[in-house]
């Protein structure tokens, strides 16, 4: 009989503040030792998730709750006076490096592999990074992961020009079963049967971007895109082969909030569900 070597995978939706129920999710992952040999990321789930492989429970938590009020991390004040919704200094400087410290030594130390992927807005197609120290090249691809069409400046890394991931892989499953990984977990930010439906700012965005016509054409066909992942990932959760979290009901979260209460409830949210369901994640991954 041959045997089949597991890999063990970890897929992150993102969402923005919907991120924070995937937050609730890892805290309890990491309070209860239960570990993968990969991860991906798209957006939030990068810039969120990236404290899993630096094992840092409670941080994203802690500091969206304390700066979530602060102009500077996210807001039209940020937008209007730097050209990022997300303001890029506060969120991947100031904040990593002196406000809420981020561990680039157990992140570099942890063997977990840790991917995220950013849209290529040349040619409308997905990218993908492979990370290694948590350091400024890796920043540089999180803030790309997760800048919004529109409401952020394109990122540029080396010859490429780079705006959110989540516009054409929105759950990078397909890209983790490439790289072999064939016992995946998959965390979700929107509830069984959601699907996405075509932006009311559509137009806007594609007047504004109508200088990248691939990517114009990239964000017409996400709704199709979004939706035909969540038809795989739902036939792959009927079959046994992926192990699916996702929050029971519509989170009813802004993008953008800065309530912390509203923050608190997300992520407990997300503690829950995985609470409840960490006997039977335990057996998938065995």
């Amino acid at each position: 009989m041959i045997e089949i070597d597991v890999k063990k995978g970890l897929i992150l939706e993102g969402g923005a503040m919907r991120g924070m129920f995937t937050t609730g999710v890892l805290d309890v992952f990491m309070e209860n030792d239960i570990t993968f040999d990969g991860t991906a990321g798209i957006s939030a789930g990068a810039t969120f998730g990236c404290n899993f492989k630096s094992k840092q429970p409670g941080r994203a938590l802690r500091y969206n709750l304390k700066y979530c009020k602060d102009w500077r991390y996210c807001s039209f004040r940020s937008l209007i006076r730097t050209g990022d919704l997300y303001g890029v200094d506060f969120c991947y400087h100031e904040l990593p490096d002196k406000l809420d410290v981020f561990d680039r030594d157990t992140f570099a130390s942890n063997p977990m592999e840790f991917y995220m992927a950013a849209t290529d807005v040349d040619t409308g197609r997905p990218v993908y990074h492979k990370c290694t120290d948590g350091g400024e090249l890796d920043l540089l691809w999180m803030q790309a992961s997760a800048s919004m069409p529109a409401v952020s400046h394109i990122v540029h890394i080396g010859d490429r020009k780079l705006l959110d991931g989540g516009i054409t892989d929105a759950v990078p499953f397909k890209f983790m079963e490439y790289k072999g990984y064939n016992r995946n977990v998959i965390v979700l930010t929107q509830p069984d049967g959601f699907r996405k439906e075509k932006s009311k700012a559509a137009p806007v965005f594609e007047v504004m971007l109508r200088k990248y016509p691939k990517l114009v054409v990239a964000l017409r066909r996400r709704p199709k895109m979004y939706n035909r992942q969540m038809s795989d990932i739902k036939l792959r959760e009927i079959a046994g082969t992926a192990f699916v979290i996702r929050p029971p009901e519509p989170l009813g979260i802004s993008r953008t909030e800065n309530d912390p209460d509203e923050l608190q409830r997300v992520y407990d949210i997300g503690r829950q569900i995985a609470e409840n369901r960490l006997e039977e994640l335990r057996d998938f991954l065995k």
